[in-house]
């Protein structure tokens, strides 16, 4: 079912599909993940813990959930916006969804505080949705890649152009004031700021823990513990290390991307400063593995994916494995590398032909994404313009 959500003269069809059964629909705020519920589930009783009169009772008396939901028949759905404000509220969820049958969408910004409150996750009788951005391939016609670059794909960037650098500035305070500081995340705010902006710089690098921790003057245990609040947040993920022939794909140097090209700006807080080269081609490739993720979930595929560095520093900017890896067999992979450019050079392919060289791995596709407006094609190697890519891995052509 295409959801449509208006902007401006434009509607954007987000691809994520409604469950049939009860789910968690998480996200970084300002993905539209309300806004989507609203449309899936016009007949659902809409309880907003933002609300300080719900928020209170449900805090003093979890058991009141049953009173507020009624007389609601079996099958009807409830959404639960902001559950994390309340994780004791999960133990009458649950209690309700067995003995009233109601199904229920929980929606937050995180499960990060359910998850340290030893709140009930209900045990596989919910399914976990991840809201994102929007993708290209949602903005379609509406779809501008200089502009993706310099200002991400935040709904509200979209919706009012004019204010985007406002928007992302506001976005950080927004996350500090009620991501971090009103859930109790960190208690010391100054050196989080610190390494708020580090972490926006570093954008699509490799981690250096022991650096970070020495220009953030904090200790590496508390960089540890910052990266964990914005993975959890859902604001970051980590980017694994690859390599053939491991069952497991190393955790040594991992890469950290912001989940959003223009909300990494923001923190890094460049919004005045017009992005060069550099930026923008660690923008392109946040935008890719965006893309990928998007991708996973709608597709229900799963498939880890990864970067290749060779022992002399090359690097494949992701390796997508397109089957579990089993004893006795060559993992299956498809490489990508990605260039901020609009005309590609045939030496790019150099990294992934020599991988597909080798005897412990079979390429299943090489891909090339780039700025350009054509698409070349060398060897076994296919390149593609950014939307092109996009749209030919949501028809499911790569794996």
């Amino acid at each position: 079912m295409a959801i449509c959500i208006a902007m401006n003269s434009y509607r954007v069809s987000r691809q994520l599909k409604q469950p049939k059964r009860s789910f968690f629909l998480f996200g970084p705020r300002g993905t539209g993940k309300s806004t989507w519920l609203k449309h899936v589930l016009p007949s659902a009783l809409y309880i907003d813990l933002l609300d300080a009169s719900l928020f209170l009772e449900l805090s003093r008396d979890p058991h009141r959930l049953e009173a507020i939901i009624g007389t609601q028949p079996e099958q009807s759905w409830v959404v639960l916006d902001e559950i994390q404000k309340i994780p004791a509220l999960m133990d009458e969820v649950h209690r309700l969804m067995e003995m009233k049958r109601w199904r229920f969408a929980l929606c937050g910004s995180s499960a990060r505080k359910l998850k340290r409150g030893g709140a009930n996750l209900l045990a596989g009788r919910a399914l976990t949705l991840s809201m994102e951005s929007f993708s290209a391939f949602e903005l379609n016609q509406a779809f501008d890649l200089d502009y993706a670059l310099s200002w991400g794909m935040l709904p509200l960037v979209h919706e009012e152009p004019d204010l985007a650098a406002d928007i992302l500035a506001a976005y950080i305070n927004t996350y500090l004031k009620e991501e971090i500081q009103a859930e109790g995340l960190i208690r010391n705010v100054p050196p989080f700021l610190r390494f708020l902006a580090i972490a926006g710089q570093i954008n699509g690098q490799s981690l250096n823990i022991q650096t970070i921790a020495r220009d953030a003057a904090v200790a590496r245990s508390t960089v540890d513990t910052y990266f964990s609040i914005l993975i959890d947040t859902l604001v970051g993920h980590l980017l694994p290390a690859w390599r053939p022939g491991l069952k497991v794909r190393e955790a040594a140097q991992p890469k950290f991307y912001w989940f959003d090209p223009g909300v990494a700006r923001g923190a890094a807080g460049l919004l005045r400063d017009s992005p060069d080269r550099i930026w923008q081609g660690t923008a392109l490739e946040t935008l890719v593995f965006q893309e990928i993720r998007i991708y996973n979930q709608v597709s229900a595929q799963h498939r880890p994916v990864a970067y290749y560095r060779t022992p002399a520093g090359v690097e494949i900017d992701f390796i997508i494995e397109t089957a579990a890896r089993q004893p006795g067999k060559v993992p299956e992979i498809i490489a990508i590398e990605v260039k901020r450019s609009e005309q590609w050079q045939r030496e790019w392919c150099k990294p992934m032909l020599n991988l597909a060289g080798t005897k412990n791995v079979n390429v299943k596709h090489m891909i090339g994404v780039y700025c350009g407006g054509r698409t070349y094609q060398f060897g076994d190697i296919q390149v593609y313009p950014f939307k092109d890519f996009v749209h030919r891995l949501t028809a499911g052509e790569f794996y």
